[in-house]
């Protein structure tokens, strides 16, 4: 490859150029394919498959590159490492996308005929499969491609297949007559965690009901008039006194005048409304509960796609809630409508088509889930027990499994697994098997799809190979290490894996479950299209690259905590990249013609030499410990530090010395120790910044074909030297208060200046005295005491560093009297401000109509400019002698 026969770094860092071609490099290695390696200890991830219909936001590619950074570790440490790509064939999602697609071709699905519109189905999948992987591509991210999956691949057709025949022969998959949540939209049953309850400016209607032959009524109160055409009962509480005498009579239902019983029942809230209920037993689950327990009618009122049907009388072919505009009036007008509350409640909405989910009495098929959910629990009640990472998201998932109702896995769509039972078509008798019939000529299937989270909650091990449970990958890879995903998905998809794993392999499916937030904007909003408020993560590498992305998405947040977007910090994540171009390249350009077999850490060590490798293992300790723990922010943070306060700032800087000097053996030990210390610094960087590490690394005296596979940093002993660590802490804070101290007075670095070090003990001077080149160069000093005791000058400046205090003589450091002239005016400037401030506060009249923080801040104004003028007034002192 080109990049890696460059001698020398461009003087620019553009991440476009660094990233370009470098993940086909990987690829063509191919670094990221697990290789079953007895010798290697075994490390797997299985990506959450994106839906296929479209393309990835900062919430893929935040989730995505913690899997990076996770994986890159791992294999850099040894392990035979498998992160399995694939992606979900999002049932609903897709068909809308298709049908929408041929509505503007001037077709439907029906005109085509199922199996032609599974063939378009499968040409957009391909088309949108190859646009996710190339944004995979853009991110980096280490993916086995040799192992790739689809949710409709004959081997997760197989799984699916068999995990619902076994669920049926052991009667914890059924089929019946239930409420279901409906979409009237996609015309599809949805489970309820596709429901997505929003608050909506509704209205309560307040009804009376006639009792029949009487005067008397019953009042009532509901927020969807329209299904009053369904009621077959009104319920009271057996304990209301207001209604126990109306119990067993009937009412005589408004407009449609069938008559419904009154009947008792322990589900009415006698505080709530009046303490009566309507009871629709086809459109409301709890009033289905009812009826079955009174055996009351069920009576459907609307077709599939939301309008009404014949049952509504004179309402039929009406939208839902044309209907129910037109119901308002006629009750009104019968003077049984008698109030119209306004009112704010919890409206569902289907997650897929954002239409008003709709109660629906249908005929489908449901998991029994108390069994399951029993399994599960039991499982993270012992000992080997899923690992929640924050641990309070363990909390959620009980709560979800203690209180799961049975699962509608069934949807009217054609995409997808479609359910494997056949009906006789004479004696109606249900088959269910993997296989078709024998006799399939007397035998309809069901038209039906399988729910897209049941093929989902076997993904763990069903891209393994399983229900072949002596396949190679289930064997080596099954149970996974880690999941990632986001504190979101924990009903939908973490729980059924956990249960579906434990039922049919008996383990937990992974390890660790890494849960994070959601990505936010800047002000702390969702991102949303309607806000507009929403950022392509390929857009922002466009801009600053894939790396500066990568690191603000890894270290911008801890885990389970949401994460702002900030193009700043983007920006800022750039600059961090810019230090470690530039000074990757300065080194480089010192060690021209270096070559790896010449690295040696043998020879006699400088200070800053002992100093930056005692960092360097310390550094390797702290973002090995964290990147474990997945704390990215932390192992981020120790990063940053090192490399930008550390080896740029200081050893950099000091290495100028021995590099520009005469001493030869002292260049080479320089030269070492900067070319391994670059080396260690860009592996570990290298899972959170992966092109750069990489690009920079090529160019490092090194061994091995990739950086992807060379070995993670460890702690070296013999590099550790807590000495070394103590005495470039004092060296450094000697240096920061003599620039301090410049700065305070306006002396340039440029110009020479005299200084005193009067040090603790000896022990301290011979170590001051070692390094005072350090001293002389980085002070910029024409003369340099160092000494126990000394003569302090009578105008100096000083400081106090941990064993020596630090004097610098004025005189010749500053022009006398034009520092006096300045400080003068200064003082001047000063009083002036603690003058008005404190007439400002003595005016009663602005203390007693401010608002109490306008006055406060008027105080902390007025200390401050005290502290001010009393320094400038010390400095005079001073001065004055």
């Amino acid at each position: 490859m080109s990049d890696q026969e460059k001698t020398s770094l461009p003087s620019k860092y553009n991440p476009e150029e660094v990233e370009k071609g470098r993940y086909q490099f990987w690829l063509e290695g191919k670094y990221f394919e697990a290789t079953g390696d007895p010798d290697k200890k075994p490390f797997s991830i299985v990506i959450p498959p994106p839906n296929v219909t479209g393309k990835l936001h900062l919430g893929h590619a935040w989730d995505t590159t913690m899997q990076d950074t996770i994986s890159r570790m791992k294999r850099m440490q040894g392990y035979d490492v498998l992160w399995l790509p694939g992606m979900d064939h999002a049932g609903i999602a897709t068909q809308a996308k298709v049908e929408a697609k041929l509505k503007e071709q001037g077709t439907n699905r029906y005109e085509l005929g199922r199996e032609k519109f599974l063939e378009t189905a499968w040409e957009w999948k391909e088309e949108y499969a190859d646009f996710i992987r190339s944004q995979w591509e853009k991110v980096g991210l280490g993916l086995d491609y040799s192992r790739e999956r689809f949710t409709l691949d004959d081997g997760l057709s197989e799984a699916v297949k068999e995990v619902f025949v076994k669920l049926y022969e052991k009667g914890l998959i059924y089929r019946g007559e239930y409420i279901i949540n409906w979409d009237p939209k996609t015309k599809t049953a949805l489970s309820d965690i596709e429901v997505i309850y929003e608050e909506v400016h509704g209205k309560f209607y307040h009804m009376r009901y006639p009792i029949k032959d009487s005067d008397e009524t019953i009042e009532i109160a509901t927020t969807r008039p329209e299904t009053m055409l369904g009621d077959t009962a009104i319920a009271v509480h057996p304990k209301d006194e207001r209604y126990k005498h109306f119990v067993g009579k009937t009412v005589i239902l408004p407009i449609v005048g069938r008559e419904i019983e009154i009947v008792a029942d322990e589900y009415v809230d006698m505080e709530l409304g009046s303490g009566a209920v309507k009871i629709t037993p086809a459109h409301d689950p709890n009033d289905f509960e009812v009826g079955n327990r009174h055996e009351l009618e069920r009576v459907l009122v609307m077709n599939e796609d939301g309008s009404m049907n014949e049952n509504a009388g004179k309402y039929n072919g009406l939208d839902r809630f044309e209907c129910r505009k037109q119901i308002v009036k006629d009750l009104q007008n019968m003077d049984v409508l008698f109030e119209i509350e306004e009112r704010v409640h919890q409206v569902g909405h289907s997650e897929r088509s954002g239409a008003v989910v709709e109660p629906y009495l249908s005929t489908q098929w449901f998991v029994k889930m108390d069994p399951l959910a029993e399994a599960a629990l039991d499982l993270q009640h012992g000992e080997d027990k899923v690992n929640f990472v924050p641990e309070r998201f363990e909390k959620t998932y009980f709560n979800w499994m203690d209180n799961i109702r049975d699962w509608c896995i069934s949807r009217q769509l054609w995409w997808g697994h479609r359910i494997p039972a056949w009906y006789h078509k004479d004696t109606k008798e249900v088959y269910v098997g993997k296989d078709a019939p024998a006799d399939i000529e007397n035998w309809e299937q069901d038209e039906d799809v399988l729910d897209t989270w049941f093929s989902s909650a076997l993904w763990p091990f069903s891209t393994m190979g399983w229900p072949d449970k002596e396949a190679e990958d289930f064997k080596r890879y099954f149970p996974t290490d880690v999941l990632v995903t986001g504190y979101d998905i924990i009903f939908f998809w973490v729980a059924r894996m956990i249960f579906q794993s434990k039922e049919f392999t008996g383990e937990k499916p992974f390890k660790d479950v890494l849960m994070h937030g959601l990505i936010r904007d800047a002000e702390g909003r969702k991102m949303s299209k309607s806000l507009g408020n929403g950022v392509d993560p390929m857009d922002v590498i466009d801009k600053y690259g894939a790396d500066s992305l990568r690191y603000f998405l890894l270290t911008g947040s801890t885990p389970g905590q949401d994460l702002r977007f900030s193009w700043e910090k983007v920006e800022s994540t750039w600059n961090f990249a810019n230090k470690v171009w530039n000074a990757s390249r300065f080194s480089l350009m010192n060690m021209e013609g270096f070559t790896y077999e010449e690295i040696d850490l043998t020879g006699e060590l400088s200070l800053a030499d002992k100093w930056i490798l005692t960092r360097l293992n310390e550094t390797i300790e702290h973002v090995t410990k964290n990147t474990n723990k997945y704390e990215f922010g932390e192992a981020g943070r120790h990063l940053y530090n090192f490399i930008w306060d550390e080896l740029c700032d200081w050893y950099i800087e000091m290495a100028k010395l021995p590099l520009y000097g005469e001493d030869e053996a002292k260049k080479k030990t320089t030269r070492s120790v900067l070319a391994y210390v670059l080396d260690q610094t860009m592996r570990m960087l290298h899972p959170y910044m992966p092109f750069i590490t990489e690009e920079i690394w090529q160019q490092l005296p090194h061994v091995g074909t990739s950086i992807t596979v060379a070995k993670w940093p460890e702690v070296r002993g013999e590099f550790h030297d807590v000495t070394a660590s103590e005495e470039m802490k004092r060296l450094v804070s000697i240096i920061k208060s003599v620039r301090n101290s410049r700065a305070e007075v306006d002396t340039p670095m440029s110009k020479q200046i005299k200084m005193l070090i009067q040090a603790e003990n000896e022990t301290i001077v011979r170590e001051l005295e070692g390094n005072r080149e350090y001293l002389e160069r980085f002070c910029n000093t024409n003369e340099l005491t160092i000494a126990e005791k000394l003569k302090v000058p009578e105008k100096a400046m000083s400081a106090v560093v941990t064993g020596a205090e630090i004097f610098l003589p004025l005189e010749g450091m500053i022009d006398f009297d034009k520092e006096m002239e300045r400080l003068e005016k200064e003082l001047i400037k000063w009083t002036k401000e603690v003058e008005r401030v404190q007439k400002k506060l003595s005016n009663q009249g602005f203390v007693s109509k401010a608002p109490q923080a306008v006055v406060d801040d008027e105080k902390r104004k007025e200390q401050d400019y005290i502290d001010k003028q009393a320094k400038v007034k010390a400095r005079l002192d001073e001065l004055k002698g």
